[in-house]
């Protein structure tokens, strides 16, 4: 299995630039079977979960051509409603498809999706909001989910919990609905927007969409079209933590300001030099130690839980005592563990919360990648330490952050792919 050899304790330097957001293009190339006419979906980043969204759409019949970081998705002979079993549980931005394939075709059968293992992440409030639209759900023989509607019909749909994926679904699945459909209690993310802004651009008459209450009008006929994946706000908060823990200067090119106000917020807390322009982020050398803090996820503009990781890292290097606290997912904090192996002085206090107490020196340790986040804050940990780790895994970082060695050695990182 691929690991890295990381040998850290040195300052980086130069320039990076933030790919397209994974939690974008997961949602938007599944709005693509949405319409029989091409879409071409542009600054679409080469990572695996993008993959195999974009396996499964073959799969259904559709076309797709991947030209670099440019895809395009011919969807009119899409010939079945039964994604790839094996690539469905590899990855939970799978279930997706229900919501795409049920306003396409009117039903979807598929497997329960897989993913990073980082807590309960029941599918309750997908399957609410689908019945909601009229669908009937059930589960086949086989423990497969079935979910189909005669017709689907606009409605009233109160979310039981503000869920990313259960707003993009309902999304989905209402836009080629008969009348009105009203999501209360949606989710506001920076991704749950731009889905909005491409279905919009296909046709979709959306309204309220980075609010909590999202209307939508349904339409009889969406239209391909071009559209272009925003910057990955959570990549670039891991490269500007990146850039702080190792004492580094770094420019970070491409980024969405607007998307990043809470974690600027908190690297400002954290005292991390850095300046802002329209759209880059320059971290500069420290110019004394880091601050402690209260790190915090919350539901977006608030520090969201993808960004949490990164930061205990920078906690490791801060004068004082910093309290992580992961409200939204039980199973997320295994990462800690790992850190204590590298000389952390870190305590879980219980599966939502730890203690960091620092400024603590890291040593290279071999340790081990536990999903996708947890994976790229391990990376920032070996740079930081002194001496060679050896991180396991690494299919987990590769899910979600497009050929991360080969730019980060750009920077100066030591750091090399091994099988």
């Amino acid at each position: 299995m691929e690991h890295f050899i990381i040998k850290g304790g040195r300052s980086l330097a130069g320039e990076i630039e933030v790919s397209g957001s994974k939690n974008a293009l997961l949602p938007i190339l599944a709005a693509t079977l949405l319409t029989v006419e091409p879409c071409e979906i542009e600054n679409a980043p080469l990572i695996q979960d993008g993959e195999n969204t974009l396996n499964i759409i073959q799969g259904l019949g559709a076309k797709v051509v991947r030209q670099g970081k440019k895809v395009l998705i011919d969807s009119a002979g899409l010939n079945s409603f039964t994604p790839l079993a094996e690539t469905v549980r590899k990855f939970r931005g799978s279930i997706l498809f229900a919501g795409a394939l049920l306003g396409r075709c009117g039903k979807v059968v598929m497997p329960y999706p897989g993913g990073d293992i980082i807590g309960s992440r029941p599918l309750d409030v997908h399957l609410e909001a689908f019945r909601a639209l009229g669908s009937d759900v059930s589960e086949t023989q086989d423990r497969l989910l079935k979910i189909e509607a005669a017709k689907l019909k606009g409605a009233k749909i109160i979310l039981s919990e503000i869920s990313v994926t259960a707003t993009e679904n309902a999304l989905l699945a209402s836009v080629l609905a008969e009348g009105e459909t009203i999501i209360k209690l949606a989710a506001t993310e920076p991704h749950v927007q731009d889905l909005a802004a491409f279905l919009g651009k296909m046709g979709a008459k959306i309204e309220g969409a980075g609010t909590n209450t999202i209307r939508v009008q349904g339409v009889k006929k969406l239209y391909g079209v071009k559209h272009a994946i925003i910057p990955d706000s959570d990549e670039a908060m891991s490269l500007a933590v990146l850039a702080a823990a190792t004492h580094s200067d770094v420019l970070i090119k491409r980024i969405e300001p607007e998307f990043l106000d809470a974690g600027l917020q908190k690297l400002k807390a954290m005292a991390v030099n850095f300046e802002l322009g329209n759209d880059w982020l320059q971290i500069k050398k420290p110019t004394g130690l880091y601050q402690t803090s209260k790190i915090q996820s919350g539901l977006y503009p608030k520090l969201m839980t993808d960004q949490i990781p990164p930061l205990a890292v920078l906690a490791t290097q801060a004068s004082g005592v910093s309290l992580i606290h992961e409200w939204m997912y039980e199973g997320r904090l295994g990462y800690i563990s790992e850190l204590i192996k590298m000389g952390a002085n870190a305590v879980i206090l219980d599966p939502h919360r730890a203690l960091i107490i620092g400024p603590t020196p890291l040593r290279g340790s071999e340790i081990k990648a536990l999903d996708v986040r947890s994976g790229m804050t391990l990376i920032i940990a070996a740079l930081v330490a002194e001496g060679e780790s050896v991180l396991n895994e690494a299919f987990h970082i590769d899910r979600g952050y497009e050929k991360i060695e080969e730019r980060l050695q750009k920077l100066g990182a030591d750091i090399e792919r091994r099988a």
